[in-house]
């Protein structure tokens, strides 16, 4: 069977199981969609990682506007999409066809995921954000319940989470197969590889070059606090950049931690200790290792998860080589470990896996599939995603989306607690259900951040 013919049977299945009320605005009354009925999407973001969910967006529905503070990169994806409106703000986009949207793409700089997607919900729209879901703490934990609230589909892009191996991954984990797990280890590349941050800047550039003609630069800055242009921000070295970005920590352990919180259903940690290299109020640092601990839940054992990343002592920051049973440590990848082995992936979204030791597990018969399976492979898991959270719309059940901001603000939430630990220089000890840090009060400043008037949430 075709990825392709999965993916439409899978919408029509789960568009079948029962079109409820779709919610088009929070003082209109609930209509019914059907199936076949195109739903207008307005895409915030389009160049970058937006540009491919702009084009996939067209796939699964009617692409009505379109909305980017480069006026270059709004004219280039214009062209593909003639009809579409185009706008530079979406605070005017949102405001302007608010009853001409249904769903909307985020795909900004993560210091505006927040503020896009919160006014779209409010209005009763679906959302997919791209990950890290939020750039702070408090707003992971806005978007869940803002989601919950208004009731209406909603998905993080980990496109990782449409693979099949990413679904199989989470039942060999719930299946016993490696027995109880209590400790997780995630790990990436990012940090330094692929932007600029500490070492090679900690100081913000003293020249102040003109701001591009296309450039709307108020527009870029948002509800992060006022600064002059740089080409060292805009584009896309922005993540380096503490009132922009979210570091490799946020970047990448929504992925590369993604499969192993929803398999364990880790939920709040209870404490977060941070070991790392100098910080500096500006850029991130040059590496971090970074210990979670969640306490046990629904008859499972305690997890300790540690993220690792950065250069350290001209090495690699990398989890102890004794942890992967001869296996090469690749640049990406995720350990869990249980009592009877080790399920080990080097897919940076959590895909195929093996089992450690090898010998230990020669002829394993991997459990019954109950996950739904989208035929999703490394080629389409980002469009097969997409398809995923359409289906969720046009049935009206949110769950339909696997990473859904009921778990994906969780997992952020968790993940940025990760840069609260750093800040803090302490181990914190977290209260989730009251959303703060128990035993460093002066760590509380750094769940939230003060917003640009006109740009709270």
């Amino acid at each position: 069977m075709t990825s392709a013919r999965n993916r439409r049977e899978f919408l029509k299945a789960s568009a079948a199981i029962g079109v409820g009320a779709w919610i088009a605005g929070p003082d209109l009354l609930a209509a019914e969609r059907s199936a076949n009925e195109a739903i207008n999407i307005a895409c915030i973001g389009v160049g970058g990682k937006g540009s491919s969910d702009t084009d996939q967006a067209e796939n699964h529905g009617n692409l009505v506007a379109l909305c980017d503070i480069d006026d270059n990169t709004l004219a280039a994806k214009a062209v593909k999409f003639p009809k579409a409106r185009k706008f530079n703000d979406f605070r005017r986009m949102l405001e302007d066809m608010e009853r001409q949207i249904d769903a909307v793409t985020v795909s900004t700089p993560d210091h505006t995921h927040a503020t896009a997607s919160i006014m779209a919900i409010r209005q009763g729209k679906h959302v997919y954000t791209q990950k890290p879901l939020t750039f702070s703490v408090h707003e992971a934990r806005a978007l869940r319940e803002a989601a919950k609230q208004y009731g209406v589909c909603t998905q993080m892009g980990t496109q990782g989470s449409a693979l099949d191996g990413f679904r199989t991954s989470i039942e060999v984990l719930r299946s016993g197969a490696i027995g109880p797990v209590r400790e997780v280890h995630v790990w990436t590349d990012r940090c330094g590889n692929f932007w600029k941050q500490a070492p090679d800047i900690v100081a913000r550039p003293t020249d102040k070059p003109a701001v591009p003609p296309h450039v709307h630069w108020d527009l870029f800055l948002g509800p992060a606090p006022e600064r002059p242009y740089s080409p060292l921000y805009h584009p896309f070295a922005w993540r380096g950049w503490r009132d922009f970005g979210t570091g490799a920590v946020g970047d990448m352990a929504c992925h590369l931690a993604n499969m192993p919180f929803m398999a364990l259903k880790l939920g709040y940690p209870s404490t977060v200790i941070a070991e790392h290299s100098e910080i500096n109020p500006e850029t991130f640092q040059q590496w971090a290792t970074i210990t979670y601990e969640f306490p046990s839940r629904e008859n499972q054992p305690q997890v300790k998860l540690v993220w690792w990343e950065g250069i350290r002592n001209g090495q690699r920051n990398l989890p102890p080589t004794e942890l992967f049973h001869g296996i090469e440590r690749p640049d990406n990848g995720i350990l869990c470990i249980g009592e009877k082995g080790t399920l080990f992936t080097s897919h940076a979204q959590g895909g195929a896996y093996k089992l450690l030791p090898l010998a230990n597990f020669e002829g394993y018969k991997e459990p019954d599939k109950y996950l739904p399976r989208l035929g999703a492979t490394d080629a389409n898991s980002d469009d097969s995603q997409k398809d995923e959270w359409i289906a969720a719309c046009k049935a009206g059940k949110p769950s339909l989306a696997l990473c859904n901001f009921e778990h994906a603000g969780l997992l952020t939430e968790a993940v940025l607690l990760g840069n609260v630990a750093i800040l803090a220089g302490k181990k914190i000890e977290w209260d989730g259900p009251n959303l703060k840090v128990a035993n460093v009060p002066e760590a509380n400043q750094y769940l939230r951040r003060e917003y640009r008037k006109g740009w709270a949430l």
